[in-house]
């Protein structure tokens, strides 16, 4: 799926990434330049300059560049994985894995995509480890 992102387009792109993401769809920009893909969605391509930037739904699956955990009290929901990953079509995001503990979380694990909607909060861009080629 492809959808335009005209630069006087309402709320702007960040808006309406957040839309897209509320609505449990994730997605990323493809530059209709250089056809390189960017993240997080802006209104020109960091790699050419052009404005012809569209919104798009990536593959979602990609690989553990980085992480680290944040330590917290268990009151305060417990410890944290932080991680920076690399998707498969070229950009790298913070997120989280989720689903299994913090000290499991690996550089070169693969994972996938998933959009976490929480009652009264933004949704954000989450991730699961995989394994044989589903999803754990």
């Amino acid at each position: 799926m492809t959808l335009p992102t005209p630069p006087d387009a309402a709320g702007g792109i960040a808006a309406r990434h957040q839309a897209a993401l509320n609505q449990g769809q994730f997605l990323i920009q493809r530059c209709g330049g250089c056809q390189q893909h960017v993240y997080f969605p802006r209104e020109l391509c960091p790699h050419c300059g052009s404005e012809a930037l569209a919104l798009v739904a990536p593959a979602g699956t990609g690989t553990v560049y980085s992480t680290t955990t944040v330590r917290r009290k268990p009151e305060a929901g417990g410890d944290l994985n932080v991680a920076l990953i690399d998707l498969d079509e070229g950009v790298r995001l913070m997120s989280r894995v989720e689903g299994v503990p913090t000290s499991d979380v690996r550089i070169g694990q693969r994972v996938k995509a998933r959009v976490l909607q929480r009652e009264g909060a933004a949704a954000i861009v989450v991730f699961d480890l995989v394994n044989e080629g589903v999803a754990a």
